[in-house]
């Protein structure tokens, strides 16, 4: 069994991009920018606004953050993303998930200029990354076919099981398994019986939010298990929605919580804001 190191593998791709905006910055003489919007005061959210703003300075990338209040309106955020979008020092956008109730997350994220959306949840990036055309990809699931590509994990031909049906995560995950010619089911919370669909597959990526809801009599033996889910028990500890300790003996390879897929995903908004700097000049056409 093999461990999936999200935390040296995100290291390695933060140095990557630190190289390459390094270069970028002395051949074009642009400096990438990000700017994050946090609305309201989720302490898990802040967190981790915090940590990409960190990344970003850490990377050469030019980094700016916009903290608003609960009581911020839909038209002031729109009229903030307005301004973003028309910056021309900002090459990605990204609006901090979950929303106040009283904000509709598909208006703000559909506001976002598709060529700044590093987040890759714009309509216009979800269609092309279905259609396997080049896009932004969601930072998740991309940081996931990154350590598939690392470890030398073959999709092809394989029996893929995605355990959760989000916009964020399961469903660019399922798109992007398809694209690399796996065959892939993808269960919900009203999927019956759940172990008849796990049991069979070669790869199982489960991102559900329910602790420990993957059990190791629900996976064949040399099964390669990715776990999204990071859960806070009632002790504080942080535990995936995979049952680490049962699975980790019958898998090929498993992800840690912490330390797996989580890392990844600032590693690759740090990749795709590069890219949105590199098209600048196609953006500042339209």
């Amino acid at each position: 069994m093999v461990i999936l190191d999200g935390k040296a593998l995100s290291a390695k791709i933060k140095e990557e991009v630190r190289v390459e905006v390094a270069e970028f910055v002395k051949n074009e003489q642009i400096t990438p920018g990000l700017a994050v919007v946090l609305v309201g005061s989720d302490p898990a959210s802040a967190t981790y606004v915090n940590s990409k703003h960190k990344s970003c300075e850490a990377a050469g990338i030019y980094s700016e953050v916009h903290t608003k209040d609960e009581t911020t309106t839909q038209e002031e955020l729109l009229a903030l993303i307005e301004n973003m979008n028309n910056n021309p020092k900002l090459d990605g956008i990204l609006v901090q998930l979950p929303l106040p109730k009283h904000i509709d997350t598909r208006t703000i994220l559909e506001a976002i200029n598709p060529l700044k959306d590093v987040d890759g949840f714009h309509p216009c990036n979800v269609g092309k990354m279905v259609s396997n055309l080049d896009s932004f990809l969601p930072a998740t699931p991309f940081g996931v076919m990154r350590m598939f590509e690392e470890y030398g994990i073959e999709l092809s031909g394989k029996n893929a099981v995605v355990i959760g049906s989000s916009d964020i995560v399961g469903k660019p995950m399922a798109s992007l398994l398809i694209n690399a010619k796996a065959t892939v089911t993808v269960c919900n919370s009203r999927t019956k019986d759940l172990k008849a669909h796990t049991k069979d597959a070669d790869i199982v990526v489960i991102a559900v939010g329910v602790p420990h809801l993957l059990k190791a009599d629900m996976i064949k033996d040399g099964a390669v298990v990715i776990d999204v889910g990071i859960n806070r028990l009632d002790t504080g500890k942080l535990t995936g929605d995979a049952d680490f300790e049962d699975c980790k003996d019958k898998c090929s390879f498993i992800t840690p919580v912490p330390g797996g897929v989580g890392p990844m995903t600032i590693g690759m908004l740090l990749k795709n804001t590069l890219k949105a700097a590199k098209l600048r000049d196609k953006r500042e056409s339209k």
